[in-house]
């Protein structure tokens, strides 16, 4: 392998998400944002609701007239 062509690693890395949850894990980037992780993302709760990102659903909505 090359030297001095790989990134640094950081194996403590954390990550934050918006709902609050952190945690560490393995990346080349020291700190980490993320607006979706497995405590609030609807696959893993079992809920049934809708991801809106940048007013894609509220657009839609309007598209087809549809009411909550």
């Amino acid at each position: 392998m090359k030297e001095k062509i790989h990134p640094q690693y950081f194996s403590d890395a954390q990550v934050s998400c918006a709902c609050g949850n952190i945690f560490t894990t393995g990346s080349t980037k020291k700190m980490l944002k993320v607006e979706v992780c497995s405590k609030c993302h609807p696959f893993f709760t079992q809920e049934r609701r809708m991801l809106d990102t940048a007013g894609q659903v509220e657009r839609f909505k309007r598209r087809y007239k549809i009411k909550d």
